[in-house]
């Protein structure tokens, strides 16, 4: 017997935050979006790599704070290339 929406959304519910963002991701893609431009495809699909490096662990995350810091005293750091 198919289980009933409530009882997977109990069950998602349960998920950590990342389990559950990437599940929401997943939800969302499936939708047919009507309306979605070209840029905003790009826009989710570098998120989402940028989700992934991010668990992989190849990415560290600067909190904003920091960031505003950084840029009003001039320090921030260039982009690293290659």
């Amino acid at each position: 017997m198919p289980r009933k929406l409530g009882e997977i959304e109990a069950e998602a519910l349960k998920l950590g935050t990342r389990a559950r963002a990437a599940l929401a991701r997943r939800l969302m893609a499936s939708l047919p979006l009507k309306g979605e431009t070209a840029i905003e495809r790009l826009w989710f699909d570098e998120a989402e790599r940028r989700e992934r490096e991010l668990d992989a662990g190849r990415a560290d995350t600067i909190p904003a704070r920091e960031v505003l810091r950084r840029l009003r005293s001039g320090t921030a750091r260039r982009r690293r290339s290659g």
